[in-house]
């Protein structure tokens, strides 16, 4: 059975910070592949600031494409909107029965688990890998942190954010260091996030 763990996102747009925690997670655990999984909106975010799906989609493509192991995925982009994480798995394990889903998160986003669509199905039946972020101190409730099914894996914080960069890009300045090369050439002459 292939094991692949998923990483949602907008991904608006993916950075080294990304890259540097599918790459660590896949390195560390028995996964076979891991899935950039590129959202069409997030239901806690405005979408306003978010660049076309198939862009954002297109520069995760090119940032995985020297990474065996790491894919680009659209599955998202069919289904209803908002996308519900719940709703997708179910669509991706009917499509592939032979595959086990791993879903990947955020310290920050374990901590408001309860709010999403159908958590307890989610908890029951996915394994959850969480890795560590730099969040304010409300503490994540200690039933997620003794579920076996959820884990902690000790993965590099990387403080970059996406709205960072994109704050950056209007102002004309310097996000090279921040992106994989091939997303800056993506980005750069182009009039996306100015």
């Amino acid at each position: 059975m292939k094991k692949v763990g998923l990483f949602f996102g907008s991904f608006n747009p993916i950075h080294i910070g990304h890259l540097i925690l599918a790459n660590y997670i896949i390195e560390n655990t028995d996964m076979d592949e891991l899935w950039f999984v590129v959202s069409p909106q997030n239901p806690f975010k405005d979408k306003k600031s978010l660049l076309k799906d198939h862009n954002r989609l297109d520069m995760v493509q090119l940032a995985v494409k020297n990474y065996p192991k790491l894919r680009a995925s659209n599955v998202e982009f069919s289904l209803p909107i908002p996308s519900y994480t719940i709703d997708t798995l179910t669509y991706l394990h009917e499509k592939h029965p032979d595959y086990s889903f791993s879903l990947i998160m955020g310290e920050d986003n374990l901590k408001g688990l309860q709010k999403w669509k159908n958590s307890d199905i989610l908890i029951k039946n996915y394994q959850i890998i969480v890795y560590p972020r730099v969040f304010e101190e409300r503490k994540v409730d200690s039933q997620y942190l003794q579920h076996e099914n959820i884990s902690l894996i000790k993965a590099p914080i990387i403080e970059l954010s996406a709205t960072e960069i994109r704050r950056m890009i209007k102002e004309d300045k310097n996000v090279r260091p921040m992106v994989p090369p091939e997303v800056f050439d993506y980005l750069d002459g182009s009039s996306f996030y100015k």
